[in-house]
This record gives C-alpha cells, sequence and structure tokens, in this order.
C-alpha cells in the first residue's frame, strides 16, 4: 500500500485552490451574489475528491479536515473581490488545467494508498480530476467542458496513468508525482494553446 507523500498534500491543496477559482469565476461570469460564489468553488474544488472518497470506501476527506472548503471560501472572496479586468476569458480553463493534473495524481495516489489497483486507481485519478469541473458546468447550465473538442479528460487520463505506471516500475513517489503532473498539465495547456483534439466519430 502506498504511502501517502507530504508533496501530495501540498498538491491536493493547490489543485482544490485553482478548482474552486475556476467555480468562483464561473460565478463572476454569471454575474452571480457572494453567495453562489462560495457554493461554485466548493462544489468544483472538492466535487471530484468527495466522489472518489465515496467509490474507494474512504471518509470524505472534507467532512474530516476543513482545509479543503475553507481554501475553497478564501479563493471564492479573493475573486470576488478582484476587478473582472484581471480575468481573461481563457482564465477558466488555465486555472482548471492546473487544477485537473494536481488532481488526477493526487487521486490516483490516494485510490492506491487505500489498496485499490493500478487501472482503477488511475480511473479514480480522472474521476477526482473531471468531476469537479462536470458540476459545476451542469449547475451552472453551461456545455460541459468535457465534452469541447480540445483534449481535456486524455490529459488527466495522461497525469494519472503516468504516475501509476511509475509507481508500478519501482520508480519512488516524487519523481512519480512530478512527472505525472507536468505532462497533464502540459498536455492541457497545449490543447488550450493550439486546439489539440482526438480524431471524433465519424461514420
Amino acid at each position: 500500500m502506498l504511502h501517502l507523500p507530504i508533496q501530495l498534500t501540498d498538491l491536493d491543496i493547490a489543485g482544490t485552490a485553482v478548482f474552486a477559482i475556476s467555480g468562483a469565476l464561473v460565478a463572476a461570469r454569471a454575474r452571480q451574489n457572494l453567495v453562489t460564489f462560495c457554493f461554485f468553488a466548493a462544489i468544483t474544488g472538492v466535487g471530484g475528491g468527495t466522489v472518489r472518497d465515496l467509490l474507494i470506501g474512504a471518509p470524505v476527506f472534507w467532512m474530516h479536515n476543513s482545509t479543503s472548503v475553507a481554501v475553497c471560501l478564501i479563493m471564492a472572496l479573493l475573486v470576488w473581490f478582484t476587478p473582472h479586468k484581471f480575468w481573461s476569458d481563457r482564465t477558466i480553463d488555465w486555472f482548471d488545467g492546473i487544477g485537473l493534473a494536481a488532481y488526477a495524481v493526487y487521486g490516483a495516489a490516494k485510490a492506491e494508498a487505500h489498496g485499490i489497483p493500478w487501472l482503477p486507481a488511475a480511473i479514480m485519478g480522472v474521476v477526482t480530476a473531471c468531476m469537479g469541473g462536470i458540476f459545476r458546468d451542469v449547475l451552472a447550465g453551461v456545455p460541459s467542458i468535457i465534452i469541447r473538442p480540445e483534449l481535456y479528460v486524455t490529459a488527466a487520463a495522461l497525469a494519472a496513468g503516468t504516475f501509476v505506471t511509475l509507481i508500478a516500475c519501482g520508480v519512488s513517489a516524487t519523481p512519480a508525482i512530478a512527472t505525472g503532473f507536468i505532462l497533464g498539465a502540459a498536455l492541457r495547456s497545449l490543447a488550450i494553446w493550439k486546439g489539440l483534439t482526438l480524431p471524433s466519430y465519424g461514420r
């Protein structure tokens, strides 16, 4: 069973923060009130991790440690008090992409730490990374980010898959974490910048 190193705790908080910012920015785009800012930040920040914990049979993390929810609320306030001109139209995608890679690696690592085999652990990384954004988009009534043409789930799968593969090959946790995060974030960044896509069904 893998023990979670301190670097993953930092990665978890970082992922929560940037996902929360992306949630609050959706509320900002819709000109919502502060309560909605906080709700969108929280549901985006902890939604994926909540689904993951329920599926792997772990205690739901934010019910036993208030740090994650506190980070979400702080990020909501940060966006609320920041002038709209500081946030470009692509900002949500960039913040979401960073959180995607961070949460994919963390989700896979936590699943493995709870005895989940490598393949479902990688899938739990994807679930952790994607579900918060899905909840956010559904609640906002906008097309979900996962059905946009540029790569999204693929980047999460690369991050989580790289991590579990390296761990299975005997690589220590720190380089496995760094490599998975960097590759996932790089692929998502390229997808945003260059519009990279997978071939679509055309039959």
